[in-house]
């Protein structure tokens, strides 16, 4: 939005903001903010930051947890759910004493993939075009104590509402796919969502009903730069969050909330340019797609077990990726195949348009590493050039589900829990390092707080349905 201080500072005083809010993300993925007094909006603030505790969100040990965060000017937008006319900017983290970058902020690897790729001279540009599918809920409680354990969602959409509803519109299981009002009752929500987002600047393709009846959504974005890309997902999620909780309503990224209904994945589409030109359309090529890109879903499919511990980080991910729900659970690539790990869009077939989309990734993670890692596994894939037809990966263009047993077991599967993903990210992490993009440090952590934090504790707490299969043994 602005491009100088100065210019920022003017707009601060001609539209008579109250408040300066700066957000930043930690190393889990989730956003945090502090709030500036217009009065601190100074020329200083550039060169020095403002400081916070590194060591609160994961980016540092407490011993050393002094920090700084600087804005970036160009991510300056209105933030409308404030009272005050508030100016909202994305930070970057930086050492408290050098003012350098630090090299464990998420959106500096992210920043620091995207010079790779330069370096690498395979390309100057990636493009990245992100899918945001969520559930929208009218009542949400749960407990998890000694004695008990429970939650329960609600949606005035779904079928179990069919006594006492009074109207008759509601949808089935699995069966909300591009539903139409009245039985589609949150596309005012939606609309509303979608103004919110392209007001700061993030255009949207479209909205739509998903496939789970009670309160599935589906908004994406066009086609976008890997760091412009990124922060626009950290702003969608806030933005969906926040129209909905105005309205009394709750948004959840959760990759599968609800037993037997459809999962929520975030899809990604992508490609590399080089001046401009898209590097993955070929016109004879399979889908369209040139040999480059052929190599680069080599490298996403031959790096997936790894790349899962930072595109779907959380053990409710592994909910999602199960067989019958269109959710990937081998390792292949196809073309319109909705149950492959990389689909090649069948309608992405112009010299502008052809690409790659890796329907793997969810939300739980962080989007500025899972995007970075995707896109270092792509170029390892150019880099030793790992053709997906010679090593098994498809395409296989038939119905998954059609397939006979002994077909399918010589797929390669992908994790089937967040300890397997983490495991295959220990045994395979080096094309992570190259360039430096990704520190050994962060991903020995990232990996150590993924299982004691989460993979642990959940395996470890009795489960409600345990109660129902073994009470009485």
């Amino acid at each position: 939005m602005f491009d100088s201080f100065d210019e920022a500072r003017a707009c601060v005083d001609d539209r008579d903001v109250g408040m300066v809010d700066l957000k930043f993300t930690d190393l889990w993925g989730r956003w945090h903010h502090v709030t500036l007094s217009r009065s601190r909006f100074v020329p200083a603030l550039m060169e020095e930051g403002v400081g916070f505790d590194g060591s609160s969100v994961g980016l540092r040990s407490v011993k050393s947890g002094d920090m700084v965060l600087i804005p970036d000017l160009a991510t300056g937008v209105w933030d409308p759910f404030w009272n005050d006319p508030t100016l909202s900017f994305i930070c970057s983290v930086y050492e408290a004493d050098t003012r350098e970058p630090y090299p464990r902020d998420p959106r500096n690897i992210a920043r620091q993939a995207e010079t790779f790729l330069r370096l690498t001279g395979i390309a100057d540009q990636s493009r990245w075009g992100p899918e945001y599918e969520f559930y929208v809920f009218d009542d949400v409680s749960y407990e998890n104590g000694v004695r008990g354990a429970s939650y329960k969602l609600d949606s005035l959409e779904a079928d179990w509402r069919s006594v006492g509803s009074g109207h008759g519109h509601l949808n089935p299981r699995r069966g909300g796919y591009h539903a139409i009002p009245p039985r589609d009752q949150l596309f005012n929500l939606r609309a509303e969502m979608v103004r919110r987002i392209e007001e700061v600047g993030i255009e949207v393709k479209y909205h739509h009903h998903e496939v789970g009846g009670p309160g599935q959504c589906e908004i994406e974005t066009g086609m976008m730069g890997l760091l412009e890309a990124a922060d626009a997902t950290q702003m969608v999620k806030y933005l969906t969050r926040m129209t909905a909780f105005r309205h009394g309503k709750s948004v959840t990224y959760m990759p599968k909330p609800l037993h037997g209904e459809a999962g929520s994945g975030m899809h990604f589409h992508q490609q590399l340019l080089r001046g401009g030109a898209n590097l993955f359309y070929s016109a004879d090529g399979y889908g369209k797609l040139s040999a480059l890109g052929l190599y680069y879903i080599g490298g996403l499919l031959h790096h997936a077990p790894a790349l899962l511990a930072l595109t779907n980080p959380s053990t409710n991910s592994y909910r999602r990726l199960v067989p019958g729900f269109e959710a990937p659970v081998h390792a292949f690539f196809s073309l319109g195949n909705r149950s492959a790990a990389v689909r090649v869009p069948k309608y992405a077939d112009r010299p502008e348009s052809a690409r790659c989309e890796f329907r793997s990734p969810d939300a739980t993670g962080n989007v500025y590493l899972a995007m970075a890692a995707q896109l270092m596994a792509g170029l390892d894939g150019i880099r030793k050039r790992i053709d997906p037809r010679e090593h098994g990966y498809g395409p296989f263009d038939s119905e998954f589900g059609t397939w006979p047993e002994e077909q399918r077991a010589r797929l390669k599967r992908l994790p089937g829990s967040l300890k397997e993903a983490c495991d295959a990210l220990e045994n395979d992490h080096e094309f992570l390092l190259e360039g430096g993009v990704f520190g050994e440090d962060l991903i020995r952590d990232w990996i150590r707080h993924k299982l004691e934090a989460e993979h642990y504790p959940v395996q470890s707490r009795p489960h409600p349905y345990e109660i129902a299969l073994y009470y009485d043994v």
